[in-house]
Formats: C-alpha cells, sequence, structure tokens
C-alpha cells in the first residue's frame, strides 16, 4: 500500500511538471513541435499576412505539413547516414567549409562597405570611356527634351508647336497648366526609346525612324496629342553620352577596386601573421 501511494506520487509529480514544461512552451510561442524542434506561431502570423481566414488556414496547414515532413525527414537521414561514416565525414567537411566561406563573405562584405571608397573621379570616368569605347554602344536612341499630351480637339495646337521648337517655357508651361494632359520636362536627364514608348504610342521602330529625321514628333490617337521636343540625343548604335554611360563605368571601376582592396586586406593579413609567428613553416 505504502510503495502503492509513493508511485502515485511520483506520477502526480510527472505529470505536474509536464504540464509547467507544456505550458511554458505555449507561453513562449510554439505552435508544432517535431521531436524537440519548434515552429513558432510568430513564423506562422508572418506567412498569413493580410489573408482572409480561409486562406490563412490553408496556407498554414500547407506549410506545417511540409516544415514537419523536412524535419522528419532530416531526422532519419542524420540517424541513416551516421552509419555510413565516410559519407557522414564528407558532409561535415562540406558544410564546415560553407560555413567558413559564409563568414569570410559576410567580413568582406564589411570591409568594403565601411572601408572601401566608393567615389569614382571624374578623369577615371573619362579614362575608362576613352579607353573602352566598344562597351558604351547604344542598343537603343537616348534624348533629352519635353513631352506634352493634350487632347486631340485643343485650341493653339499650332502655337505649341511653335513654343516648343523655339523652347519658349513660359508659354509652354501657361499651356500646360491650362489645357494639358499631361506635360514633362526632362532636359536634364536621358530618356530611352522605351521610356518614351511607353508614354508615346509609337513603336520602337517608327520611334527609331522618327528620331533619326526629326526633332519634334508629333503623334495622336483616338483622343490625346502627344507632342516630343527633343533638344539633345543619341542615336542607336551610336556611343552612350558620357552621362549616360557613367553608372556603368562606376560599376566596373568599383568591382575591380573591390578585388584590389580584397587582395590588399588579405596580404596585409598574411604578412601580419608571419611577423607575429601565427605562420610557421616546417
Amino acid at each position: 500500500m505504502k510503495k502503492n501511494k509513493i508511485l502515485l506520487l511520483l506520477l502526480a509529480g510527472f505529470l505536474l511538471s509536464s504540464c509547467a514544461a507544456y505550458e511554458k512552451k505555449a507561453q513562449s510561442g510554439a505552435a508544432v513541435e517535431v521531436n524537440g524542434v519548434y515552429l513558432y506561431r510568430s513564423t506562422l502570423d508572418s506567412l498569413t499576412l493580410g489573408m482572409s481566414a480561409e486562406d490563412s488556414l490553408r496556407a498554414v496547414q500547407q506549410y506545417v505539413s511540409q516544415w514537419a515532413k523536412d524535419e522528419l525527414v532530416y531526422e532519419e537521414a542524420q540517424g541513416r547516414m551516421k552509419m555510413k561514416g565516410e559519407r557522414t565525414k564528407k558532409i561535415d567537411e562540406m558544410v564546415e567549409e560553407y560555413r567558413r566561406m559564409l563568414y569570410v563573405q559576410a567580413y568582406e562584405e564589411y570591409l568594403v562597405e565601411r572601408k572601401m571608397p566608393k567615389v569614382v573621379p571624374d578623369s577615371v570616368v573619362m579614362q575608362v570611356y576613352e579607353q573602352m569605347p566598344e562597351q558604351f554602344v547604344l542598343e537603343e536612341s537616348v534624348v533629352k527634351g519635353m513631352l506634352v499630351v493634350v487632347p486631340k480637339d485643343a485650341k493653339d495646337i499650332a502655337k505649341l508647336r511653335g513654343w516648343m521648337s523655339k523652347g519658349k517655357m513660359d508659354e509652354i508651361e501657361k499651356f500646360a497648366y491650362k489645357s494639358a494632359n499631361g506635360y514633362e520636362l526632362f532636359d536634364d536627364r536621358w530618356k530611352t526609346t522605351s521610356e518614351l514608348m511607353s508614354q508615346i504610342p509609337l513603336s520602337r521602330s517608327a520611334m527609331e525612324a522618327e528620331l533619326k529625321s526629326k526633332n519634334q514628333i508629333e503623334v495622336s490617337d483616338s483622343l490625346k496629342t502627344y507632342i516630343l521636343q527633343v533638344t539633345e540625343k543619341q542615336l542607336a548604335g551610336e556611343k552612350m553620352p558620357i552621362e549616360y554611360a557613367r553608372p556603368t563605368i562606376e560599376k566596373i571601376v568599383l568591382s575591380a577596386r573591390q578585388v584590389e582592396f580584397l587582395n590588399k586586406e588579405r596580404e596585409r593579413l598574411y604578412n601580419e601573421a608571419i611577423q607575429k609567428q601565427k605562420v610557421k613553416f616546417y
């Protein structure tokens, strides 16, 4: 009888401790457990943001099912592969190599971000531009200018054409404010043919043909008239304007600079290690 009481007390204690452990896990936000690995509610909540209740339920069910299967397969694989000594050793070596690579990559990204100069001087941009002309040929035309879109039956369109060709900005802006459906001045940056096609109802070939022979291009559809006034242009097949090529040149220069910078950093670490006898030759 005394022995039974002791067993009951031990069982009660075990159940109480299990309940406490369960409550602790629940409070910590665990939603699912597979052999000691937990999937948390916060993960599921972020997965279903903005979804309806029905879609959320379906998404959670699919995610939990896939997550549990992945964990079970991983556990099974670990157990089975431990019996295959050489294969397990190879996997461990690959994991370690990948871990080392990630550390090195993260550290080098940190160095580049914090310590490598990012400014590319104008003189360097010009040097690359002149030394690598084949890299900076336009695949499509680029232009600077202005675009005015007006109703097809708008009054004084003839006057607008003249003001645009002569660059009378005060008159153009007054007209645009009163009558235009759209107005854009882009005389300080280059626009590609592709960008213009998104604003003007012309095909690429038609746009390229018009740009070769005209500085003012006018197109109408059933409702609107689109007038493009070109102040500067560089045609497809010609050399890029240097300011248009600059972002590409900066990428080329910074990529080469990064390689040199990291090589110097590796060399510095190596030389310091030799001086401090961290590298030993036998």
